[in-house]
């Protein structure tokens, strides 16, 4: 049996039209991080923010998984063993591929969090400062975004299954963000086998045993066809 952990980050779902931090003319290039990805952002405009949310949420909605999403979830499917898939990313394309272990990290877009009370629920496709919490009534829904500054989701989960990993592959990442960025160090520390697949080098592609570059859609099929042929 063989123990993968996955993770993946925003360049997995750039050929599925969601971009990335980097991509120009996309809605980040639109705003400043500070202003739409901070809690005191949110805390200013608050109507700002939520506009940016419902579009990304708009455009994630009729996002659909590309092949790298496929083969991960049949990997999943198929794998003697244990996969964990540990996402950046806030779409949901790892699920519509049919993925069922996913932890996301940075929360989800199609999920709401109560600023007073800390209820989450199934957020509408467009989301208002007026929307009231369905728990306690009061009117500070937030998107269930992990925003800079703020803590990342389920890392005590995350450590474990990195002790525990045989291989660890990193997909589609910067290697610049943290906590995420020190997983390969963490994987390997215990042993695991360390992959990097992306479109170019990372920041800290130098740490992984093994990197191949190129698009995910391309890359990761033939990375996966060669784990089930094992």
């Amino acid at each position: 049996m063989t123990n993968i952990v996955i993770l993946t980050g925003a360049g997995i779902s750039a050929e599925s039209g969601l971009g990335t931090f980097r991509d120009e003319g996309g809605l980040w290039a639109q705003h400043r991080i500070e202003d739409v990805a901070t809690p005191e952002g949110f805390a200013r405009d608050p109507d700002l923010v939520h506009r940016f949310y419902n579009a990304r949420r708009d455009q994630a909605a009729k996002a659909k998984p590309n092949a790298a999403h496929v083969a991960l979830a049949e990997l999943e499917r198929r794998l003697d063993g244990d996969l964990l898939i540990v996402t950046q990313n806030v779409d949901s394309l790892h699920e519509k591929a049919g993925s069922q272990a996913v932890l996301h990290m940075h929360g989800q877009l199609n999920r709401a969090l109560c600023a007073t009370c800390d209820h989450r629920w199934d957020a509408p496709l467009a989301m208002h400062k007026s929307d009231s919490c369905p728990a306690c009534g009061q009117q500070a829904p937030r998107p269930d975004i992990v925003w800079f500054g703020e803590i990342p989701y389920q890392m005590e989960k995350i450590a474990e299954a990195l002790s525990q990993a045989d291989v660890f592959v990193s997909i589609g990442t910067s290697g610049e963000v943290y906590p995420a960025a020190n997983f390969v160090a963490e994987a390997d520390h215990f042993g695991a086998h360390t992959v990097e697949l992306n479109l170019e080098p990372s920041a800290g592609a130098s740490r992984f045993a093994e990197c191949r570059f190129g698009p995910a859609s391309e890359i990761v099929p033939i990375w996966v066809a060669e784990e089930l042929a094992r």
